[in-house]
This record gives C-alpha cells, structure tokens and sequence, in this order.
C-alpha cells in the first residue's frame, strides 16, 4: 500500500506532527537532549552517551526545538552542537524502525511520520539564521556525517571519523549531502562516501574540506570553547546578515534535495534491502550484547 500524499489528508498529517511538536518538545522537559545558554552560545548536546548518542526519533524533535529557541533568543549569538561521552554521533538509531512510543498504528504510519520529522530537522539546519558550529568530539555516523555539510564550522577531535553507511543498510542520501559533499569534497570522493562507505579519519576529513580543524582529544572543548567564545562577541547583526548572504546562494537547492532525497526514502524504507540490511544489523548488534 503506498502512502497517501493528497491534499487533505497531508493537512491533517501535519496538524497532528504540530501537536507532537508542541507537546514533547521543550527546553524544560528535553529527554535527550541537554541546552544551555551561557556567554552568548547555545550549546546543544547529544545525551544518549550508553547508546552513543543514536538519534531516536524524539532527539530530532528537540534538536530542532532547541535550534529554533536559539534562533529566537537575542542572548544567542552562536549555536554550536556536541556529544556526550567517547561520540558525536552513532547516526539515526534504527530502532526508530520499530519505535512504539509515538502511539502510531502501522508502519506506514511509522514511516510518514519518521518522513515528517527528518524533513523538519534537516529544513531547520537548512534555515538557521544564526552561526552554527558542530564540535564533533568523537565518532560520527549517517545524519551525524551529513549535516555536517549544513553547519558553518565543525571542529574534531583527532579521535574522531566520519562514516556514512547508507547502501549497506538498503538506505540513500539525507542530510542534503546528495547535494552539498560534492560540492565539498568534489564527486569522486563524496561517491566513495556516500555509495560505497567510505571511512574517513579526522585528518582526511581535515584536508577534503569537511571539517575546519583538528584539534587533540585531551584539549578538544577547552580549544572549541575558547573560539566559540571569542566568534560569539562579534557583532550579531552583522553576523545574521553575513549568514543570509552566503546561505541565499544555495538555500533553493538545498530545500529541493531535502525533498528528492525524501522521496527516494520513501521508497527504499519499504524495499525488502532496506529490510534486510537494517535486520542484519541489528542482529549483528545483538550478537556482541
């Protein structure tokens, strides 16, 4: 059975993501998230350190709450991301799959409202007006990799690397890396990475333009931090209209891969591949439990 895409019962699909939205989301009751606002910086931290920081469903909700709080508040002037623990990031946490606490019926279901909240994630880095900088303290994987391609800095630690596993799991492209990791690393490397796997360490990541700089684990938050605070006294309007200018150039094609990488997603997340790599993956984790 495909998924309804007419117009009524779209309207009525997003009146029912908005009342999610409104009621799980919130600085005060953030359960896999921590925000902060100190010094002019909102930082976010991914806090599923057990689970290395995997994104459920729930997470991208507030991730994108908690950006659209700092892109509100005239006490912010930098938005910079992090993890908790030894990752950045293990990238969407597949059990999203199967994840019974959003209270819908089906898979179909499922899906469409996994649909909705990828699109709004990706969408809210696509159109975040203030400067956004990843500190990635650790491993990243799929999404985590990805948007690192719409965040305007991203400093790593030496311990991390970036991995984006789409075709072994039967999945694509996210994030708008269809369109922004060739225009970052040139084709012939965002193949190799987005096709085939590809695994690059923090250096490489360094030298194909992914990432700004390199620092050494041990002093990974004390450099971050001290550059963020000194980026965070500069004048914010200034800033905000530096960012329009440059993000106006691409922000068209970005909104459009968003929704052609969404609707090759669509597809393949009820693909018999899809099935298949995500089982077997899963059965793998279990295995070393």
């Amino acid at each position: 059975m495909s998924l309804c895409d007419c117009e009524e019962c779209e309207s009525l699909f997003r009146t029912s993501i908005s009342h999610i939205f409104v009621t799980m989301a919130g600085p005060s009751n953030y359960q896999y998230i921590l925000y902060e606002v100190r010094d002019k910086v909102a930082k976010i931290t991914l806090n599923r350190p057990k689970k290395k920081n995997a994104i459920k469903l729930q997470m991208m909700v507030e991730i994108t709450d908690a950006m659209k709080q700092a892109g509100k508040d005239d006490n912010v002037v930098i938005c910079m991301l992090t993890g908790a623990g030894d990752y950045y990031s293990s990238g969407n946490d597949l059990t999203n799959f199967s994840d019974e606490s959003t209270g819908l019926n089906s898979m179909e279901e499922g899906i469409k409202y996994g649909s909705q909240v990828l699109e709004d994630f990706v969408r809210g880095f696509i159109d975040f007006p203030k400067q956004l900088i990843a500190a990635v303290n650790g491993p990243a994987v799929g999404i985590a990799v990805t948007t690192l391609g719409l965040v305007d800095v991203v400093y790593a630690a030496d311990t991390a690397t970036f991995v984006t596993p789409f075709t072994t799991l039967g999945q694509c492209a996210e994030g708008c890396s269809s369109y922004t990791f060739s225009k970052i690393m040139g084709p012939s490397l965002a193949s190799e990475v987005l096709y085939f796997g590809r695994k690059l360490a923090a250096q490489e990541a360094k030298n194909c333009g992914l990432i700004s700089d390199v620092f050494p684990r041990d002093s990974f938050h004390q450099e971050v931090e001290s550059r963020v605070r000194r980026y965070a006294s500069l004048y914010p309007e200034t800033l905000m209209a530096a960012k329009k200018l440059c993000r106006d150039i691409d922000r068209e094609q970005l909104h459009q891969a968003v929704t052609s990488e969404l609707k090759t997603l669509n597809v393949l997340w009820v693909s018999e591949e899809c099935m298949h790599g995500v089982m077997d993956f899963l059965m793998k984790k279990n295995s070393k439990l």
